[in-house]
């Protein structure tokens, strides 16, 4: 069995009403390029390839519901696409056994009335965040219940980058050239959100929090001695004015790196096995869940699955490690069982 805990889609009635909504009609030419993505008979055909075993967890497609919607819309869309994948799960359960709720995060209290509902009343299994809620950070107050929430409900948060094209890569320019902000600046996205997240406490606060970030952890894995010897470790030695080594001290008993290990991660790489490897070995296989991002690939869907399964199969793990990253760790994560 394969359960797909990082696909990507944006149901058609939601899909209908975000085309309302966007002011930049440009910004769907790549959506439209993928059938997958908003026809679930598309879709369905796509995971044939696959076998019965292949399954799909359902998460809502970027871009995040609060730029699509201000606080006095934004819960009615989340409420559209909570709905409208609940209703997938509901038609093919043996393709989609599950779904993760967005949420209106613009809007601080519809957020936990939205948060309450898909779970509650719909069975989400988790909700998806962003990395950045309208350029504020994750570590700010007002999304801390969210994340208290969820660790008291112990279901898994999900978390995508956020970055678009007009978050430039030089003080000098406007836009980011070449698709920068997305190739290089998500993964750098994901580790700051993730950053912030530890130096904040929250793993500290929530020992045994679930959060899946999107792209196995991003570049964490691959910064692991920069990060513990070179950065947690002397932290504030490079700043004045700024006691980053007694506000770590408070909030953080233990080593700063261990807190980074505490995440879990997915394994959306787009066919990279030595990314995959490096991944592994940070993060460790129960805490690594079998996912693709689906269908944002060049052949509209298979390819990420194929190649994540090509290199998955490869991996020198036991047939119970690579059961746990296929299905056991997701299905633990979420209580499907």
């Amino acid at each position: 069995m394969k359960l797909d805990a990082y696909s990507h889609i944006l149901p058609a009635p939601y899909f209908a009403r975000m085309r309302e909504l966007a002011v930049d009609r440009a910004m769907f030419k790549r959506w439209l390029e993928l059938p997958a993505l908003h026809d679930v008979d598309a879709r369905l055909r796509m995971m044939d390839e696959f076998g019965d075993g292949y399954q799909q967890v359902l998460t809502l497609s970027s871009p995040p519901v609060e730029l699509l919607a201000g606080p006095g819309e934004s819960a009615a869309l989340a409420r559209l696409a909570n709905t409208s994948m609940r209703e997938l799960c509901d038609h093919r359960p043996d393709r989609f056994p599950a779904f993760v709720a967005a949420l209106p995060m613009n809007d601080p209290d519809a957020t936990m009335t939205e948060l309450a509902h898909a779970i509650d009343d719909l069975g989400a299994r988790g909700v998806q965040v962003f990395t950045n809620v309208g350029g504020r950070p994750l570590d700010d107050p007002e999304f801390a219940p969210v994340f208290d929430e969820m660790a008291r409900r112990d279901l898994p948060v999900w978390l995508h980058p956020a970055r678009g094209a007009a978050f430039a890569d030089y003080a000098a320019e406007d836009t980011s050239a070449y698709e920068i902000w997305w190739a290089l600046g998500w993964p750098y996205e994901t580790s700051v959100a993730m950053a912030r997240l530890v130096f904040s406490g929250l793993l500290e606060r929530h020992p045994d929090i679930k959060i899946i970030t999107h792209h196995l952890g991003a570049m964490i894995p691959c910064l692991e001695g920069r990060i513990g010897l070179g950065w947690s470790d002397q932290l504030g030695s490079r700043t004045a004015g700024e006691e980053y080594e007694s506000l770590r001290r408070a909030r953080l008993p233990k080593r700063p790196l261990e807190y980074f290990r505490r995440f879990y991660a997915d394994t959306a790489l787009s066919g990279s096995a030595n990314g995959t490897r490096c991944g592994l070995d940070f993060f460790g296989a129960d805490r690594v869940v079998f996912g693709t991002d689906c269908p944002f690939d060049p052949e509209g869907g298979p390819l990420y699955i194929r190649e994540t399964i090509r290199v998955i199969d490869a991996l020198d793990v036991t047939e119970a490690e690579r059961e746990q990253i296929y299905h056991g760790t997701a299905r633990r994560l979420m209580r499907l069982d």
